[in-house]
């Protein structure tokens, strides 16, 4: 007799040697990925090198565009969007799998440094949603460019290198947090009390003898004076490395993971295309934790620009181009989902909820309570993303994002639908989400390569 349910069963029981082989070989390499692109600067910086190896050019200096041609733009080094012309008209509509760089993270303030009883701090304002106790008590990078007012850049890595100093967030002793830990989690730790502790020996200057100390070891090291720090962006992270996680080493831990596991698979399906029906194109975004504003966010309309030029390099002038390629478009949103842990599971709707190891998670709509914020694919979109994984023998497994009621998120899927593209997002479910370090299945993660590559090479 037929069996007529949908199980839901690891994808390592069915996986081969050969095929564990070819996962963990990716996995190491985006181990690296994760080690060399703690920021968004630092991602756009590997993914343009990548992405010129690998035969893409600069539309900025390409003239015109033909059937294969690989193509690439970098927004302001904080984002980019590349593309691989296929077959068909531009104005047939595009494949596009759009991830984001950028993760919570604590950036310096303008005016970060000052002294306090023998101490020298840096004063933080957190990035995107935290758990702020986190932060506190383990060893944290400073990440970022300073720019001088003669446009000079100064680009910043402290704490990476075995023999560089780290830094951290110290907190309160058990013995005497009494107070604290009768207070509610969200409230033990407060946004002004992320601060980074950067020196403690003095200067023989007359007053503030430790930030003058600081002050010119930095100018020593960088030629920069405190001013200089209002036209930085610097950004603390965590100062550990992204490891294999668990005795079978099936599991990665890593900070950033929410989104470049989504970022590098996607690069990675990318540069395998061959010869596309469609144009493929993979935009890797930022601001998305902080509601995608900005000029380097998706809610600007560089990306916008950038398939226009594709467009016009292409030779399609037509009236109303732009809009009607979106509207023919289909985009897998690339953005991870809650897993389920065992540990927590009271926050989740078990049967939609994500299992690390079973593959990719669709998600038809994020939001909250009613589905607020949702673009909520539609049910014949949905169809055609079954029969691409089904096709190609692909995991996946239909998730939300917890319980209704309990809370909610979203991705950039709803600024692509507004523009009247099919979206639906499709990433890979973490434990951890925002925590400083982040756990992932390796399997997924391979997973969403083979995933993103099917899509690409579709003809939907």
């Amino acid at each position: 007799m037929k069996n007529l349910e949908n199980e839901r069963k690891s994808g390592w029981e069915n996986t081969t040697e050969k095929e564990k082989e070819s996962i963990f070989k990716f996995s190491d390499e985006y181990i690296y990925f994760l080690n060399k692109s703690k920021t968004e600067r630092e991602a756009v910086r590997f993914i343009v090198e990548i992405l010129e190896k690998n035969g893409f050019k600069n539309i900025e200096n390409v003239q015109k565009l033909n059937t294969g041609d690989k193509v690439y733009y970098n927004n302001r080094e904080k984002s980019v969007y590349a593309a691989i012309i296929g077959k068909e008209n531009i104005e047939n509509g595009l494949n596009i799998v759009g991830s984001h760089l950028d993760s919570p993270r604590l950036d310096l303030k303008p005016n970060p440094l000052y002294e306090d009883t023998g101490f020298a701090y840096l004063k933080t304002h957190y990035y995107g949603g935290i758990k702020k106790y986190q932060w506190t008590a383990i060893p944290l990078a400073i990440h970022g460019v300073i720019v001088k007012a003669n446009g000079e850049k100064q680009v910043i890595s402290i704490g990476e290198d075995e023999n560089d100093p780290i830094f951290t967030i110290t907190d309160l002793l058990p013995h005497l947090a009494i107070e604290q830990m009768d207070k509610k989690l969200k409230e033990a730790i407060n946004g002004e009390a992320l601060t980074l502790l950067v020196g403690n020996i003095p200067s023989e200057e007359d007053k503030d003898k430790i930030k003058s100390n600081i002050l010119n070891i930095l100018n020593e090291k960088y030629g920069i004076d405190e001013k200089d720090f209002i036209s930085s962006e610097l950004e603390v992270v965590p100062a550990f490395n992204a490891r294999s996680l668990g005795f079978d080493k099936s599991m990665v831990a890593a900070y950033g993971q929410d989104d470049k596991v989504c970022a590098y698979t996607s690069l990675r399906a990318l540069l395998d295309v061959e010869n596309p029906e469609k144009t493929s194109v993979c935009l890797f975004s930022d601001k998305e934790e902080i509601g995608s504003m900005g000029n380097t966010g998706m809610e600007s309309h560089v990306f916008d620009m950038f398939i226009g030029e594709l467009l016009e390099k292409s030779g399609v002038n037509t009236f109303n181009a732009l809009a009607r390629t979106f509207c023919k478009s289909q985009m897998l949103s690339a953005d991870v989902d809650a897993a389920l842990d065992p540990l927590y599971a009271s926050v989740s709707d078990r049967p939609n909820a994500g299992l690390l190891g079973h593959g990719m998670a669709l998600v038809k709509y994020t939001g909250a309570r009613g589905k607020s914020g949702a673009s909520d694919a539609n049910a014949e979109f949905m169809a055609k993303i079954r029969n691409v994984f089904e096709n190609e023998k692909i995991d996946y497994q239909a998730t939300e994002l917890g319980k209704v009621d309990i809370g909610g998120g979203g991705t950039i899927a709803y600024i692509l639908a507004n523009k009247g593209t099919d979206v639906v997002d499709c990433g890979i479910p973490v434990l951890s989400m925002h925590a400083p370090y982040e756990v992932t299945s390796k399997f997924d993660i391979y997973t969403a390569y083979k995933a993103y590559k099917a899509f690409f090479q579709s003809a939907m």
